[in-house]
């Protein structure tokens, strides 16, 4: 299964509840790669890349933490970048 990037933008309660390190640490035991980085908006943006089932895996996990509240989110698929893992900007 060939991988895919997503560009994600959350809305809601998404900065100062640990979203970032969430992501990092669901990432990291799914085999995905990217980044994610609160905005001045208070929106937060996520590059992922992996499979498409185990980035559905990571919204899952995301949707399923009692402290992040995910109103909304803006998706946009993106072409796939050499990384070798997923960080907090």
């Amino acid at each position: 299964m060939a991988e895919v990037r997503k560009r994600i933008v959350f809305y809601g309660r998404v900065q100062g509840v640990g979203f970032r390190y969430t992501a990092k640490r669901l990432a990291q035991s799914l085999g995905l790669t990217g980044w994610a980085k609160n905005e001045y908006d208070g929106t937060l943006v996520m590059e992922i890349q992996g499979r498409e089932p185990m980035i559905y895996k990571l919204m899952e996990g995301l949707n399923h933490n009692m402290f992040i509240t995910i109103e909304w989110i803006d998706t946009e698929e993106i072409p796939v970048e050499p990384e070798s893992c997923f960080y907090v900007r």
